[in-house]
């Protein structure tokens, strides 16, 4: 008989191969848990919204609303807040790609739109600001402003002014060259008005309605300057701005956030409680002026049709186009139809 001699070796290699197959079991299951693990991070970061908001601004409070009612909580929403200080802040943010959303105008997203980005807009606030003048003034319309010293919030190229001057124009007033102007920062103006140093200020709502409750008068409503210059009713000059590729990825995110901002905007209306809460954060003092901050909140939530917002804000581009060229809107004299954002088809 043949005898065959085993190497010494074999049953060794026989026990690291008997051992191989249950490290290859636990590579096996730690891969799937770190991939498991990995899709639900994606899922998570899916529906999770950046939103950068200026600190002074109606957003920022209305997001407070969202989270102390639980309204994120019920609609399945992870909202990350960063509060800055500006407007230009938030653009900055979303260009860079460290926010998801912002509120600003139309204006903007046209301008941006119009230079190959794919921003877009969603109405958020119809809330105008006004010329304001103390209750004695004998200022009460564009004709009485001749003159006079003129505070303007916003700089040159801000759409309330632009606005103004071209509704001016139409009776043959030129503001620019007919009144004495001094830009500056809405509070700085604020407190220029209040010291008397300007006869009138133009400057945007929140502001108004501070005014209103130390005792000024709304002079010239730029709800009606808009009318004259051929909106239909009130225009959400502002709203929720951001990208439209984004959009696409994440409508039912968007979704779930509107309809959140909708009941935050219904507590608002019928909480007195929550303008109690939310006082310190808006920054008013006393009763009286409170409520008229919540009033003219209130005037300015958007109520008609998608489409009548955007026909409206065609109208006024054209406007905002002839009187402050290309330095304000860019190369497009007329608004992308593509600029507002259609949250639900029949809108």
């Amino acid at each position: 008989m043949t005898s065959f001699n085993r190497s010494p070796r074999e049953p060794q290699c026989r026990q690291r191969a008997g051992r191989s197959a249950p490290r290859t079991r636990v590579w096996l299951l730690v891969l799937l848990i770190a991939a498991t693990v990995f899709a639900a991070a994606q899922a998570c970061a899916a529906e999770h919204l950046r939103i950068a908001a200026q600190k002074t601004g109606t957003l920022a409070w209305e997001l407070d609303i969202i989270h102390a009612a639980g309204l994120d909580r019920q609609h399945d929403l992870t909202i990350e807040t960063t509060e800055l200080a500006s407007t230009e802040a938030g653009k900055i943010a979303l260009k860079g790609g460290s926010a998801d959303l912002i509120v600003t105008d139309w204006l903007w997203v046209g301008r941006e739109r119009a230079l190959g980005d794919n921003l877009v807009f969603y109405p958020y606030s119809s809330a105008l600001g006004a010329v304001m003048a103390p209750a004695n003034s004998n200022i009460r319309g564009i004709a009485d402003l001749v003159g006079k010293k003129i505070g303007v919030a916003g700089g040159p190229l801000d759409k309330s002014w632009l606005l103004l001057r071209a509704l001016a124009r139409r009776s043959g007033v030129d503001l620019k060259t007919q009144a004495q102007i001094a830009y500056g920062a809405p509070p700085l103006l604020t407190q220029k008005a209040l010291q008397g140093e300007t006869d009138a200020t133009l400057t945007f709502w929140n502001f108004c309605a501070e005014l209103e409750g130390k005792g000024m008068s709304r002079v010239v409503a730029m709800e009606d300057v808009v009318k004259q210059l051929g909106a239909r009713g009130p225009v959400a000059m502002v709203g929720y701005v951001f990208d439209g590729g984004w959009a696409q990825r994440n409508r039912a995110l968007l979704d779930r956030f509107f309809v959140a901002t909708q009941q935050a905007k219904k507590i608002l209306a019928e909480s007195p409680a929550e303008w109690q809460r939310l006082a310190p954060r808006i920054g008013v003092d006393g009763a009286d002026a409170l409520e008229i901050y919540r009033r003219r909140y209130l005037e300015g939530i958007p109520r008609r049709p998608l489409a009548d917002e955007a026909a409206d804000a065609q109208a006024l581009y054209r406007v905002l186009a002839e009187i402050g060229g290309a330095e304000l809107v860019g190369p497009a004299q007329a608004l992308d139809p593509g600029t507002f954002y259609s949250a639900r088809p029949n809108e």
